[in-house]
C-alpha cells in the first residue's frame, strides 16, 4: 500500500471516529438511558475517541512528511522550477488554472507569460521582476494548482516547494468562484506544511537523552492535556523531551512544533475578474481580511496591489554612502526590521568583523549624522556610511618583541659565549663604530 492510500485510509477512519463520537453524544443526551449507554458502549467513550483521533492525526502528519520528501536519486524542484532568487524579495503566484496569474505577471513585470482561455497554459515556473520604490521584487508565475496537489497531482509538489522559498504568497482567485477555490487551496497548502497568515505556536519543545517527558504550561489548557501529549510523542517514538505551553494551543499546533518543518508565511488573497460580478459581491470580497480586489482586464486597482505587496513584505530602502562621496540612491539594501548588523551581512558576511562604527542619516538617527553600533535599528530611506577598523600591515614590527631598558651587550654578558664567538662580537662592534 502506498503513502497516499495509507493517508486516505486514515482519513476515512477519522471520519468514522467523528461520526461515532457524535452518535454517542446524542445517545447520552437522551432521557432515561444515560446509565445504560455508559454500560453497554464503554468502547465509545468520548475520551477514547479523542485519544484515537489524536493518534490518527499524528500518523497523517508523519505520512505527509514522507510524501513531500523527493524520491531518492531524483532532483530537487524538478525541470523548469529551478529559479535563482533575485532582488530584495520573492513573491509567488498561486491559484487554480486560468484565473489570471500569467496576465497579472505580464502587467506587473512586463515579462511575457503565455496566457489563454484554456487551463494549464503555464507548465513551468516563469519569473519576472517588479521595479517598485527603487527596489526589485521577484514575481513567480507558477502552474495552476488542482485539488490533490499535496499528493503530487498536477506538479503540485514542485509548485509548493517553490512557494516555500518565497517571502509572500499571492493567492489569485476568480471572483465568481472565490469561496470554493480558496478553501481548496488553503487545505492543499495546509496539508504540505504551509501555514498562511498564522504565527508559530508558543510551544517550547526540546528532545532530551534521558529524564522522561516533562509537561508544563503557563496557563490553563482546554485542547491538550498531559496524556494526549504523551500519546502524540509516543507516536513519534519520543520518550524523553521537555514540553512547555505558553498559549492555549491545539493538538495540530503541537504536531506542527514536533514536525519542525512548517513554514509560516503571509498571504494576500487577490480576487481577479471583479468586472464580471456585481458590486455587492465586490464590496463583500474587498472587506474580507488580507484581501484585495483587482481586474486585469480593466487594469483596475493594480497600483494598490503593489503597495499592499510592499507593505506585507516589510521592505525598507537603506542607501550606502562611501566615505567622501555622495550616497548611492540607485541600489538600496535591506529588509524590514533590520539593524546595522543585518545590513552589513546583506552586503558581505565578513564585513561585520571590520566595522568600527557607522554614521547614519535619516529618521532613525537622533542627530545627523549619528554614530551608531551594530544593534542600531534602521528605518526606510536611511543613509549608512561604514567606517572600518584600521588593520595593521604585515611589514610593521611589533614594538613589544624587544624588551625595553635592555641592550644586546647586557644579554651577551649574561650568556657564556665561547672565545671564537666573543672575538667575532668584538670585531663586529669595532666595525660598526666606523663610518660607512
Amino acid at each position: 500500500m502506498g503513502i497516499i492510500e495509507k493517508i486516505k485510509e486514515i482519513e476515512a477512519e477519522m471520519a468514522r471516529t467523528q461520526k461515532n463520537k457524535a452518535t454517542v453524544t446524542d445517545m447520552r443526551l437522551g432521557t432515561g438511558m444515560i446509565f445504560m449507554n455508559l454500560i453497554l458502549i464503554p468502547q465509545f467513550s468520548a475520551n477514547s475517541l479523542i485519544q484515537s483521533n489524536t493518534e490518527l492525526k499524528a500518523k497523517i502528519a508523519k505520512l505527509r512528511t514522507q510524501l513531500l520528501e523527493p524520491p531518492k536519486g531524483t532532483g530537487g524542484a524538478g525541470e523548469g522550477f529551478e529559479v535563482t532568487k533575485f532582488g530584495h524579495g520573492r513573491v509567488a503566484l498561486i491559484g487554480f488554472p486560468s484565473v489570471g496569474k500569467s496576465t497579472l505577471l505580464t502587467m506587473l513585470t512586463g515579462t511575457h507569460s503565455e496566457a489563454a482561455s484554456y487551463e494549464f497554459t503555464t507548465l513551468t515556473c516563469i519569473p519576472g521582476i517588479i521595479h517598485y520604490n527603487d527596489t526589485k521584487i521577484q514575481l513567480l508565475d507558477l502552474p495552476g494548482i488542482i485539488e490533490g496537489a499535496s499528493e503530487g497531482k498536477g506538479r503540485g509538489r514542485q509548485v509548493i516547494a517553490v512557494s516555500k522559498s518565497s517571502d509572500l504568497v499571492l493567492m489569485v482567485l476568480d471572483a465568481s468562484k472565490s469561496e470554493g477555490h480558496r478553501q481548496i487551496l488553503t487545505r492543499e497548502l495546509e496539508a504540505v506544511g504551509l501555514r498562511l497568515n498564522k504565527s508559530p505556536p508558543q510551544i517550547y519543545f526540546k528532545k532530551k537523552k534521558s529524564g522522561g517527558i516533562s509537561f508544563n504550561s503557563t496557563l490553563p489548557l482546554t485542547h491538550v492535556d498531559e496524556k494526549l501529549c504523551y500519546q502524540i510523542l509516543h507516536e513519534y517514538k519520543i520518550h524523553n523531551a521537555e514540553v512547555l505551553f505558553r498559549e492555549d494551543a491545539t493538538v495540530d499546533d503541537l504536531i506542527d512544533v514536533i514536525e519542525g518543518n512548517r513554514k509560516y508565511m503571509k498571504c494576500v488573497y487577490v480576487y481577479n475578474k471583479i468586472d464580471v460580478v456585481g458590486i455587492d459581491d465586490v464590496d463583500r470580497l474587498a472587506r474580507q481580511p488580507n484581501s484585495i480586489v483587482i481586474s486585469c482586464n480593466l487594469k483596475l486597482n493594480l497600483d494598490r496591489l503593489l503597495a499592499r505587496m510592499w507593505e506585507e513584505m516589510g521592505l525598507v530602502r537603506i542607501y550606502t554612502k562611501p566615505q567622501g562621496q555622495q550616497p548611492d540612491f540607485d541600489e538600496p539594501v535591506g529588509r524590514g526590521g533590520c539593524n546595522v548588523e543585518d545590513f552589513c551581512n546583506h552586503i558581505h558576511r565578513s564585513l561585520v568583523k571590520e566595522v568600527k562604527y557607522v554614521l547614519v542619516w535619516g529618521t532613525s538617527a537622533r542627530h545627523l549624522p549619528q554614530h551608531c553600533g551594530l544593534s542600531h535599528a534602521l528605518e526606510d530611506e536611511d543613509v549608512v556610511q561604514i567606517v572600518k577598523k584600521k588593520m595593521s600591515t604585515s611589514d610593521d614590527t611589533p614594538t613589544s618583541s624587544v624588551p625595553k631598558n635592555k641592550s644586546f651587550t647586557i644579554t651577551v654578558q649574561e650568556t657564556k659565549i665561547p672565545t671564537p664567538a666573543a672575538d667575532f662580537l668584538t670585531l663586529f662592534q669595532s666595525n660598526s663604530a666606523a663610518p660607512l
